[in-house]
């Protein structure tokens, strides 16, 4: 709905704590989501340290782009 809205009427609408929530939410589960795929298919694709280093690669993005939006979403709230 806020997609192509002016900049002050995105800031309104995530003032608001609901939207705010719901999207912080489908944030972290969507990247948590990507996380756990992301580990089945190195598993089987990848063997040994390859695998290890490419398992923490994708948890350290996952948790990045996490912190990263939330950042965001908190600072366009407040």
């Amino acid at each position: 709905r806020i997609l192509g809205a002016p900049h002050e009427d995105v800031v309104a609408y995530f003032s608001r704590p609901f939207p705010a929530i719901i999207t912080g939410l489908t944030l972290v589960i969507g990247l948590v989501h990507f996380k756990y795929d992301a580990t089945v298919m190195i598993e089987d694709y990848a063997h040994g340290t390859t695998r290890k280093a490419l398992i923490a690669g994708a948890a350290g993005l996952s948790y990045l782009l996490i912190a990263t939006g939330l950042f965001s979403l908190i600072k366009l709230a407040l």
